[in-house]
């Protein structure tokens, strides 16, 4: 036989030997337990991700729209009774929160406004605090995600190496064909490592900045309507 015809029809097992499913399948039990954890893990940072993208919308959607209704001139009052009937996060739970306690202190008998302005502030900060734990809820997970997953991969590189030189003992052959699948099956896990790490560290970085960002608006929003009922309680004192 043609020696060239030889080499073309080995090219197709070769290749098969180290295509990504092969690798994976022939992997040891360690390095695959290791690589389905992590594809897991790649899987749960994007469904998070996307969870995150479409709630940071829609809570700086919530938040455009009740600046818009609370500086368009309309009555703090009604626009109290308007979001206090219904269930409200963000910038409207942090404005209802305020009301309803200063309701409370104009509708007691005895309407002492010693101590108001500092229990507005403080439930306004309360629901500030509450509205960042919403918004920071799970991005924990990509932190250690990307923090963690390159170790992971790197300890299946590890256990991939040994494998390989424990083929070399057994077989006691040094040849390429031997050691080169159990140093691809270590790489394969160090990539997958990888693949989980750096999207979940990119996200992390990004969400961290947007709720920084959406908690700053927050607390600016907080010291402006402070600033509004301070000015009352003077009025009304």
């Amino acid at each position: 036989m043609n020696p060239a015809d030889v080499a073309q029809s080995a090219l197709p097992l070769a290749s098969a030997d180290v295509s990504l499913i092969s690798l994976f399948w022939h992997a040891h039990f360690v390095v695959k337990t290791i690589m389905l954890g992590l594809l897991a893990c790649s899987v749960w940072v994007w469904a998070i991700a996307i969870d995150k993208m479409l709630l940071y919308a829609r809570t700086k959607k919530a938040m455009d729209r009740f600046e818009q209704a609370f500086w368009s001139g309309q009555s703090i009052d009604e626009l109290y009774r308007a979001l206090a009937a219904k269930p409200t996060q963000s910038m409207a739970a942090l404005f209802v929160a305020a009301m309803r306690e200063w309701k409370r202190s104009f509708e007691s008998q005895s309407r002492s406004f010693a101590g108001l302005q500092m229990r507005i502030d403080k439930v306004m900060s309360v629901s500030i605090a509450r509205e960042v734990e919403r918004l920071d809820r799970r991005l924990l997970v990509l932190a250690t995600v990307g923090s963690a997953s390159p170790f992971v991969g790197l300890f299946g590189t590890v256990w991939g190496i040994m494998s390989s030189f424990q083929s070399i003992a057994a077989s006691k052959n040094t040849s390429l064909a031997v050691v080169a699948p159990g140093i691809a099956e270590a790489l394969f896990a160090t990539a997958i490592g990888l693949i989980a790490a750096i999207p979940a560290t990119i996200f992390y970085n990004k969400f961290t900045s947007e709720v920084n960002r959406q908690a700053q608006r927050l607390e600016g929003f907080a010291d402006e309507f402070s600033a509004i009922l301070s000015r009352q309680i003077d009025e009304r004192a």
